[in-house]
């Protein structure tokens, strides 16, 4: 059975900051590229941090450069996200998604996990 299971969130002040976890089971996670991607309420689900399969390349949208890292490892089946700096912009819930690229390999995503950002 597939699981991607985030964890790590909750209620913060501005400047703070969380790191978030994503373990995966079920699937062999070393070979997909991993992603996190938040949404938050009223607006559509965005893209925020990708890793490729071996951890050696990634990339961020523009709000959250210089503040958020993506990292994997791969001997514990797990990414994260370590987010830094965090503003009431990026309250929001956080998924991570593994993309497949296949009928035999599909993508995946998880329950997700509330990220706030509040004073």
């Amino acid at each position: 059975q597939v699981k991607l299971v985030e964890s790590g969130g909750g209620l913060v002040q501005p400047g703070e900051s969380l790191r978030l976890s994503c373990v995966a089971s079920g699937f062999t996670f070393s070979t997909y590229v991993m992603s996190w991607y938040r949404q938050a309420p009223g607006k559509e689900r965005e893209l925020v941090a990708l890793i490729t399969k071996a951890g050696d390349s990634t990339n961020y949208v523009d709000s959250v450069k210089g503040r958020f890292t993506i990292v994997r490892d791969n001997a514990k089946n797990t990414v994260y996200l370590q987010m830094n700096s965090l503003k009431p912009e990026d309250t929001a819930v956080y998924y991570c998604k593994a993309q497949g690229w296949s009928i035999r390999n599909p993508t995946y995503w998880g329950q997700g996990t509330q990220v706030t950002v509040s004073s």
